[in-house]
């Protein structure tokens, strides 16, 4: 038991877990603000455009419900009538469908904006990197030393 314990340490202390773990919460924060920008900002002017349509709340009504009713007494205080209880109605929400279509779309642009500006900018470290020239090694410099003081002696 004490060796399995110690296996699960290891793995859940390794780097690539802590940053898997940091990516879900994040992800997770990201994922809110999205769809907040979405729900917010994006859709009451698509919203408006289409006179006024919520997508959240299209939905197309399979069963009536039934309200609810309560009981009805007479004069002496007597139960004429039983309270009956609320029936919901059964609706297809297809409005709720388009409208995540359209967060995971958006969602999913906008993460593939910031994918772009990440390689970018790793091309662009990598390119001066590139640039710069690189320090020669401990070898080459004792070689160069070796080969000025040869050329000295001539």
């Amino acid at each position: 038991m004490g060796k399995f314990v110690q296996e699960f340490k290891e793995f859940a202390l390794k780097g690539n877990v802590m940053d898997m773990a940091v990516g879900v919460i994040i992800g997770g924060a990201f994922g809110k603000i999205v769809s907040s920008l979405v729900s917010d900002i994006i859709m009451p002017p698509i919203g408006y455009l289409l006179g006024g349509a919520n997508f959240a709340d299209l939905k197309c009504v399979l069963k009536e419900g039934v309200a609810a009713k309560d009981a009805v007494l007479d004069e002496a205080g007597n139960e004429i009538q039983a309270a009956v209880a609320a029936v919901e109605p059964v609706t297809w929400n297809y409005g709720a469908f388009i409208q995540n279509c359209i967060d995971f779309l958006i969602v999913a642009f906008v993460i593939f904006l910031m994918v772009k500006f990440i390689t970018k900018l790793s091309k662009k470290k990598a390119e001066e990197e590139a640039a710069a020239p690189a320090e020669p090694s401990a070898e080459e410099k004792l070689l160069t030393e070796i080969r000025d003081l040869m050329k000295e002696k001539k």
